[in-house]
């Protein structure tokens, strides 16, 4: 594994930041990128060993990092990883509530359990996380709050109708969360990133990559295959994505909140 080099520009600096389904894609690249602007990363996955994994190779970067262990989905973990953050770092600056899952299957086909599980780690996590942000944050005079959700809840996908649901609710919770933390006079920010496609690991779950990767021969080229002619349906890296996620995170956004910024190149008009 190559190791990263901290880039000490400082943009976060000092900032406690928890990444939800940081273990690997959009979440592993913005604990990464997080801690090399001087801010302390804790890495929160479902799975210890992947968020363990993530952490260890920012402290190898020279990064500040914690490995942190968290389902999303459950309330119970949440108190915890919160108070982990405040017992060990006095103090949470920075939520990004990352963590999601999907299943490609078509609406006649899905079973109930399914679709809850979706809607339980996606929606209910979000809601989760932001109503125990909102509480530590309240602490400590603010903060600010990043819900990534997705095109897929502007534009609709066939056979990712959980998906898309729970990422709609996503976009619309935020924006009242958003609305009652300024009104209540908090000093938190709830802002959004909706990506279109990102080269994650997500899509190596789904029944219908992988058939792709076997006929392709490789998982970039199965990528290359969903990708059309026009630039604007070029995958995004979990990189490009960090980078819109940090500057949220940075007092250079201070301005703003209620507000999406939409990665799609145009995509969804």
């Amino acid at each position: 594994m190559a190791t990263r080099t901290v880039t000490h520009s400082g943009r976060v600096q000092g900032k406690v930041a928890l990444v939800t389904g940081a273990g690997s894609g959009i979440g592993k690249a913005t604990a990464i990128l997080l801690a090399s602007e001087r801010g302390v990363a804790l890495v929160a996955d479902i799975s210890m060993d992947a968020a363990q994994t993530v952490t260890n190779e920012i402290v190898a970067a020279g990064g500040r990092a914690e490995a942190v262990a968290l389902d999303v989905s459950r309330e119970a973990n949440w108190r915890q990883a919160i108070e982990q953050a405040l017992k060990n770092h006095q103090r949470l600056d920075v939520l990004v509530n990352n963590a999601g899952i999907s299943y490609a299957k078509p609406i006649d086909e899905m079973t109930l359990d399914e679709w809850r599980k979706v809607m339980n780690v996606n929606l209910d996590g979000v809601f989760l996380g932001t109503k125990q942000a909102i509480a530590a944050m309240k602490k400590s005079g603010g903060g600010s709050i990043i819900n990534v959700a997705s095109v897929s809840g502007i534009k609709p996908s066939p056979t990712a109708s959980a998906y898309c649901a729970s990422k709609a609710a996503i976009r619309m919770f935020s924006k009242t969360a958003a609305i009652e933390c300024a009104d209540g006079k908090t000093g938190i920010r709830v802002n959004l990133v909706t990506p279109g496609g990102v080269k994650t690991p997500m899509w190596e779950k789904m029944d219908f990559f992988q058939g792709m990767i076997a006929q392709m021969g490789g998982t970039e080229k199965a990528f290359a295959a969903m990708e059309g002619e026009a630039a604007s349906q070029k995958f995004f890296t979990a990189e490009e994505v960090a980078s819109t996620i940090l500057y949220f995170a940075s007092d250079e956004s201070a301005h703003l909140t209620g507000t999406e910024i939409v990665l799609d190149r145009g995509h969804t008009g």
